[in-house]
């Protein structure tokens, strides 16, 4: 009978001792090692996180081979694809392999589709070859295994869509549906990095809940994507101004609000020093809602205290009750964005 591991992974953590599996430099990704209480997958892609995949390409200058050998230097190092500069990971879908004793009870078999619903950036990972890598959509097909840990969230495949297809909308699960959760009837909502998967699965979720007299209000970079966006219908304005430049983003932001202050904002990019421009333009007690993992909690912090706004900042958790179910339930709801993402991220 296999050995039982702590319910959180800590039993995987070589360094430093006393942490969990996020916070630790290095983890046992020895999949040789059956614990009762894990689930072992066949990884066939690593969705990685946006912000992660940005700057390993830059690092490497775009070129594949040498973002391969980054991502597999950084896995044999930590035992994990947790990006060193940026802190985050990504998520994966894979085969199950190996389901432990203790978790027999769950409605999972060998052989089942899953996608994970954590973090790479606490997930034991082992590479064993990069069969390619996807720059437009941030994804790296591989052959290897990865570990769930009792408390790891999942889901399984849906039958309706493909595998792309599906990878791609939970990617992002935790943040559409916290567009359904935050705002009431009526409010203004700005999206910054409306043009992401994030942003137009956010601007869909806000307009149902937002009704026809709220304003939900997407921040691009380029003039050229207001078209399209418009077509999707997901967002009543678009407005053009760089992320990084907060008062463009202010003026251009109140303009599409009647001049008023935001109720909500939520940031969605994946470059970093946006964080005044997600806070500018929201209205005391007003909510500021980070899902971009490039985001600075302590340039959030001190420059809302330097402007003086009372805002409530919520950290993107991208886990959310339901979210993977809500999330995949907006491509059936909206055809437009299902062919969007059938179109750009499979």
């Amino acid at each position: 009978m296999a050995i039982k591991g702590n319910k959180y992974g800590t039993h995987r953590v070589i360094e430093p001792q006393g942490v969990l599996t996020q916070a630790a430099w290095k983890i046992d990704n020895d999949m040789s090692k059956r614990y009762s209480n894990e689930i072992i997958c066949d990884v066939i892609s690593l969705n990685i996180d946006s912000a992660s995949f940005t700057q390993i390409e830059e690092a490497c200058g775009g070129d594949e081979t040498k973002i391969g050998e980054m991502i597999m230097g950084i896995v044999a190092e930590r035992g994990k694809q947790q990006n060193p500069v940026t802190g985050s990971g990504g998520m994966f879908i894979g085969k199950v392999a190996y389901i432990g004793e203790d978790l027999a009870d769950r409605d999972l078999k060998v052989g089942d589709k899953i996608a994970s619903l954590v973090s790479l950036s606490l997930t034991p990972l082992k590479i064993e070859k990069i069969l390619a890598i996807h720059k437009d959509i941030d994804r790296v097909d591989i052959v290897g295994q990865a570990v769930l840990f009792e408390s790891g969230i999942y889901a399984k495949l849906p039958d309706d869509m493909s595998e792309p297809l599906a990878l791609a909308a939970l990617d992002v699960a935790g943040a559409p549906a916290q567009a359904r959760k935050l705002p009431k009837e009526g409010d203004s909502v700005l999206i910054l990095g409306a043009n992401g998967k994030s942003g137009v699965l956010c601007g869909y979720e806000a307009m149902k809940k937002v009704g026809p007299k709220g304003n939900v209000v997407g921040v691009v970079r380029n003039p050229a994507q207001v078209p399209a966006l418009m077509e999707l219908g997901v967002y009543n304005k678009v407005i053009v101004a760089s992320a990084t430049e907060p008062i463009a983003v202010l003026e251009a932001a109140l303009e599409a609000n009647d001049g008023k202050e935001y109720d909500i904002s939520i940031s969605c990019v994946n470059i970093e020093s946006c964080e005044m421009s997600a806070i500018l333009p929201v209205r005391d007690d007003g909510i500021v809602y980070f899902f971009s993992m490039a985001t600075s909690f302590t340039k959030a912090a001190l420059g809302a205290e330097g402007i003086g706004k009372d805002v409530t900042m919520i950290v993107g958790n991208g886990y959310t009750k339901d979210h993977a179910e809500i999330t995949l339930n907006v491509l059936r709801e909206n055809e437009k964005l299902r062919k969007l993402f059938d179109e750009k991220y499979c």
